[in-house]
């Protein structure tokens, strides 16, 4: 039987006195995880021990005994220490004795109380920091091979559940690790921080002020939801506003982040504090990206001069779609269009051009107002200006909007009509009852009209297609710029912020496992390894981490797009998955 001893690595410079720690029987290991001090009281250890199991519910005991190589001259401890296997009973006693030419080398003695017999030969020391594997969290992965070659050295991958208890109980025994060399208390000890504990006046000072902090932004939070929830927002236009709006939209997203952000409950388990700090994290850099907005946009006029551009760019614009649309009242591509419907679908959206420039020049002496104003939403995070511009553009791009929903229209309506007058002449209709189609039998007068109707809409139809194809490239030019500015809020919305940042500076909080190197290898010696902590990669984070977000453009696939292209059918951005279309 392979026995496994987990030593910190912090440990070798105690003094002699006793192995604490936990057996795990299951796996055969010994985790250590202080060394209590000589000279000490049985008794004082004993009571103590108890505290310790009944708060941090892991059965803690006392493994065996340790002998420092700066207290090896006295004989007599170390027969005293090995005397107190009887006072602390336990299936198996350690007995560590350092070796006089290094410090970080000792050997190993296992005395089994049932039979008295030594085992020498099947036991591994492995090494680990303590520190890291307290403030680390062992997550599943699915590699579940392990592999280790002692005689070459090389790193192996080892089997996360198997580590996971290893990793519970020095995370669990948190209270133990409080006790430093400074505290007045009878039993001294020595593990990661006996020199003193490690805080931060900054955070402490952070954690009293965040709870009055929380409790007012959690009250201003729900003031505000509860009237965006009320009735006063379910009135028509204003509904219609909340749900359609980019802006909208986000600001709610960031209202229930903020929410759960200044809940006063406590996170139940990792997984919850995760999701809170990558939310706060996410918030921060987002309210702090918005602020090198607004500074950048207030230097200089930058706000005067993208409104002094912004008339001559629409105007630049509606020239170009007069000409597209003389264009096609002619012979584009060379292509004999139908002249009668030409010129009114081309005068019908030239004056819906001259309509617009009216209404853009009639607007121009509030726009750098109405810009200055809007700068100042920034100050709510990078997201929420990102948003208003994919708002502005909508607004300013409407035209071609209506352009789009007019030219899908009337080509939809004469792809529905040839295809019903196609059945037609094959004695077949569609049966709304049932969904299918089924056979018909007409007469001849309802044939002749028939083939009348079919023979004007399929002549009309390339005039028709003409126009959709053209302002359809025009309206997937817009929604591809809106759907990038989409993207961008959501990446900010949803990227693991905290965790990634956890990766880079604190890589071993995040674990996937744990890797081995041979640390000694002598001959009738235990073999040495020391254990690492293998990081979760960024990918593994992301996906483990990701937040959730709101989906404001629809998920179609290539296919089912193409063919609500094809076909006419509109194509709305705010449209969800689980909302009728036309």
């Amino acid at each position: 039987m392979v026995i496994k001893v987990f030593f910190p690595s912090c440990c070798p410079e105690a003094e002699s006195g006793l192995l604490l720690g936990r057996w795990i029987p299951e796996q055969n290991a010994a985790v250590v995880l202080a060394i209590i001090h000589y000279p000490f009281i049985p008794g004082q250890v004993k009571q103590y021990l108890e505290q310790i199991k009944s708060v941090t519910t892991i059965n803690v005991s006392v493994l065996g005994s340790w002998s420092s190589h700066s207290s090896r001259t006295k004989d007599n401890i170390d027969q005293f220490l090995q005397d107190l296997s009887s006072i602390f009973p336990h299936d198996f006693w350690f007995q560590l004795t350092q070796e006089k030419e290094s410090r970080s080398v000792f050997k190993c003695q296992v005395v089994q109380q049932c039979d008295s017999k030594n085992d020498k030969e099947n036991v591994i020391l492995i090494h680990y920091d303590q520190r890291k594997v307290m403030l680390s969290k062992l997550h599943d992965v699915d590699s579940k091979s392990i592999g280790c070659n002692h005689n070459t050295g090389e790193e192996a991958e080892a089997i996360t559940s198997d580590f996971a208890a290893i990793f519970d109980t020095v995370a669990k025994c948190e209270l133990l690790f409080m006790i430093d060399k400074h505290d007045e208390t009878p039993i001294k000890f020595t593990h990661w921080q006996s020199e003193g504990r490690e805080t931060s006046i900054i955070v402490e000072l952070a954690k009293q002020a965040s709870v009055p902090v929380c409790m007012v932004l959690l009250f201003l939070v729900t003031f505000v939801l509860n009237i965006c929830k009320s009735r006063v927002l379910n009135v028509w236009p204003l509904h219609i506003l909340w749900s359609r709006l980019t802006t909208c939209v986000q600001l709610a997203h960031r209202l229930d982040h903020l929410q759960t952000i200044a809940s006063s409950t406590k996170a139940q388990n990792h997984t919850e504090f995760m999701r809170k700090a990558n939310l706060f994290v996410s918030f921060l850099i987002d309210v702090g990206l918005g602020m090198l907005l607004i500074s950048w946009l207030y230097q200089q006029n930058r706000i005067g001069q993208l409104a002094d551009a912004l008339i001559p760019a629409a105007d630049h614009i509606a020239k170009e779609l007069e000409i597209l649309l003389e264009w096609l009242m002619g012979a584009p591509a060379g292509l004999k269009m139908n002249k009668a419907l030409d010129e009114v679908l081309g005068h019908f959206f030239l004056y819906h051009i001259h309509l617009w420039i009216s209404y853009i020049h009639l607007m121009s002496p509030f726009i750098e107002m109405i810009l200055w104003y809007v700068g100042l939403s920034a100050c709510l995070g990078l997201t929420v200006a990102l948003s208003i511009g994919s708002d502005i553009i909508a607004l300013l791009t409407f035209h071609i909007y209506c352009f789009y929903v007019y030219g899908a229209r009337i080509y939809c309506l004469k792809i529905y009509g040839l295809s019903s007058l196609w059945r037609l002449f094959r004695g077949k209709k569609w049966n709304v009852l049932r969904q299918r189609v089924d056979s018909c039998s007409y007469d001849l007068d309802q044939l002749f009209i028939g083939t009348l109707l079919f023979t004007v809409l399929l002549f009309l139809l390339p005039t028709t297609a003409l126009y959709y194809l053209v302002f359809t490239l025009l309206r997937l030019v817009v929604v591809v710029i809106q759907g990038f500015i989409h993207l961008l809020v959501d990446l900010i919305n949803s990227l693991p912020l905290y965790a990634l940042g956890l990766r880079l500076c604190r890589p071993y909080v995040l674990a996937a496992g744990v890797k081995f190197h041979v640390f000694q290898k002598v001959a009738g010696k235990p073999l040495h390894l020391l254990m690492q902590i293998n990081p979760l990669t960024y990918g593994m984070i992301i996906k483990r981490y990701r937040l959730p977000t709101y989906s404001c453009y629809p998920k179609d696939s290539w296919a089912a797009l193409c063919k609500k292209l094809f076909i006419g059918r509109l194509i709305y951005p705010w449209k969800r998955r689980n909302e009728k279309q036309d």
